[in-house]
């Protein structure tokens, strides 16, 4: 079977007593692909088989030309010859030696041809200051950065992240988190992101994946997933909408930062970012309010033209509308009002109106 390049193709499966795996898809692998679902759904297992970590996994995986398994012809390549890099829950550093030591045996154990520099991942991963530390001796948030620069040494060709902010404090969440923003965006390495928070793979994600009883029941851009009001993403009590553009200006006075997108901007508070870097804003449909004109006398900074798209009951009295931004490339959005409001305006799929959003509600 031949791929374009830079795809991961399975058709997997996956039996234990309790519990089947069914997994079918072929995503490209540039950028962050995210794998959600509820409790059960099969993340981990698929994270898990897709390494080479489930010996009873059986069908066919392939990353790009090559074939990794493929139980027809009794191929199965040893987790090591995969070039992944693997991220648990818990960072299970080697408690006898420091972190440079860590790195330094995960450097050791690697190809040649594809490992990296020590220093520059360190320094990537904001723990120079640590590597003369003992693994006793750090943070939840440091130790799971430590176990990311790990396997970032070994120079992977796909970083794989099961549920890596899970067992650490909010602090530690922060931090790792805005590391694997930083990787993001400033390192090419392809990452399979496992989770089961929203927000995680909205503030990360490229390509989504979404797992129910263990299937993939849709994939595609994560804008679009979280959007789709046949899916349950959507009507989650934290549904959320991206909306993507560049910072055009800072008001330092006001303490004001200005994205645009497409012919509309959206203001928020003051962030450290160059202009001209992009930047994704997360928008929760229960901090999105409509309306009919566009107020003059309001204390919202974004009032922004819309057009409906969709109507659905979300839950009593409430509604869930699917908006495009006229103004911002026609970018989704999601809003969570009342059936009341929604008669009081008289909503309905093409009509044209304002979503209002506060300053003080995006990240």
């Amino acid at each position: 079977l031949r791929l374009a390049m830079s795809q991961l193709q399975f058709d997997i499966s996956l039996r234990k007593p309790s519990f089947e795996l069914h997994a079918s898809a072929v995503v490209a692998t540039a950028g962050v692909i995210g794998i959600i679902g509820a409790s059960g759904a099969g993340k981990s297992s698929l994270l898990r088989s897709l390494a080479g970590l489930e010996p009873d996994c059986s069908g066919r995986i392939q990353l790009d030309k090559e074939c990794w398994l493929n139980t027809a012809e009794s191929l199965q390549l040893p987790v090591h010859q995969r070039g992944v890099g693997m991220v648990f829950q818990q960072p299970s550093l080697l408690s006898h030696l420091t972190v440079a030591g860590n790195l330094a045996f995960a450097w050791r154990r690697a190809s040649s041809a594809r490992r990296v520099t020590l220093s520059e991942v360190a320094e990537q991963l904001g723990i120079t200051h640590l590597l003369e530390r003992m693994p006793a001796h750090l943070s939840g948030g440091e130790a799971q950065r430590v176990a990311i620069a790990r396997a970032l040494v070994t120079g992977p060709r796909l970083l794989m992240l099961d549920e890596p902010l899970s067992a650490i404090d909010a602090e530690g969440r922060r931090d790792v988190m805005s590391c694997l923003e930083r990787l993001r965006k400033e390192r090419p390495v392809p990452m399979l992101y496992v989770s089961h928070n929203l927000d995680e793979v909205a503030r990360l994600a490229d390509t989504l994946l979404l797992l129910e009883g263990g299937r993939i029941v849709a994939q595609g851009p994560v804008a679009e997933l979280l959007t789709r009001m046949d899916l349950p993403l959507a009507y989650a009590p934290d549904a959320e909408a991206i909306i993507e553009g560049r910072v055009s200006g800072h008001d330092e006075a006001e303490h004001v930062t200005q994205v645009a997108a497409g012919s509309g901007r959206i203001l928020l508070a003051r962030q450290k970012i160059a202009i001209g870097e992009r930047l994704r804003l997360r928008i929760q449909a229960r901090d999105v309010s409509l309306a009919l004109s566009r107020a003059s006398d309001s204390s919202i900074l974004n009032i922004l033209p819309c057009t409906v798209r969709e109507i659905s009951e979300a839950g009593v009295g409430q509604c869930l509308v699917r908006l495009t931004l006229d103004t911002l490339d026609e970018q989704l959005l999601l809003a969570r009002v009342t059936q009341r409001s929604v008669q009081h305006l008289s909503l309905q799929p093409g009509m044209a109106l304002f979503a209002q959003i506060k300053s003080v509600a995006l990240a």
